[in-house]
């Protein structure tokens, strides 16, 4: 199955534009630009449902734990969030319940019948792919990936698809656990949904300047799916990790 955890800038009504302006909204401050479209079109290539997030993770991050300070900031990249200021256990519990929890039940409900059709095919497990997009200069210093492949303590199918990827396309900077890490503590839906369980996922961070338009998002999708579709080709990519 695929996820897409920042998919959306969208504000819900009654909390008007959290007092940000309209550039800092279409800012990556509020969202992963370019990954909707990306998953979208995974989801048609490889034939996968998608669990898609609908609202900016300036709201709250539904891919951070709800109780850590990066939940809900109250500044992003050097920007004042004045509707996230000050904000009551209340309205914090609002949030949580009305639009972290349904993402996430939406993934376990997915998860679940994915298991399912994975045991009917007699394999163990399926694969979770997460997408996402990063800019491409942090703190002056320009990023050189097309594309990073991230992934914590199961490394196969992320080993995988990095050589995969090398391979098919030897004019593209794949990021071998860049430009983060993702051994880091901030990939919560990953953490949740497939580490406990053993089972494989991968998460991908494809730059932002190469796929702010439907073009570019398309290219890269291809770039992804052909890779993807030549991995799990393997069925011992559908194998729950034992360690």
């Amino acid at each position: 199955m695929i996820v897409c955890d920042h998919a959306s800038n969208a504000i819900p009504r009654r909390l008007g534009d959290l007092g940000l302006t309209p550039d800092c909204l279409n800012y990556h401050i509020a969202y992963d630009i370019g990954a909707q479209g990306i998953a979208d079109r995974l989801a048609e290539l490889l034939d996968m449902p998608a669990v898609i997030s609908g609202y900016s993770r300036l709201v709250i991050d539904i891919n951070r734990p709800v109780d850590d300070f990066t939940s809900v900031r109250e500044i992003s990249d050097g920007h004042i969030v004045p509707g996230n200021r000050n904000l009551s256990e209340a309205d914090r519990r609002t949030r949580v319940e009305e639009l972290f929890l349904p993402y996430h039940e939406a993934v376990e409900r997915v998860m679940s019948a994915r298991k399912t059709a994975a045991q009917n095919a007699q394999a163990e497990a399926p694969v979770v792919i997460s997408v996402h997009s990063c800019t491409d200069e942090m703190r002056g210093a320009k990023r050189p990936w097309h594309i990073g492949v991230l992934y914590n303590r199961d490394e196969r199918l992320a080993r995988a698809v990095i050589d995969c990827l090398r391979d098919q396309n030897p004019d593209l900077c794949i990021g071998d656990n860049k430009p983060y890490s993702g051994k880091d503590a901030y990939g919560y839906t990953i953490e949740r949904h497939a580490l406990p369980f053993g089972i494989p996922n991968v998460l991908f961070e494809v730059r932002q300047d190469l796929i702010g338009d439907a073009a570019g998002q398309a290219d890269y999708a291809e770039i992804l799916g052909r890779a993807l579709k030549t991995v799990l080709a393997d069925p011992a990519q559908f194998t729950l990790h034992r360690g």
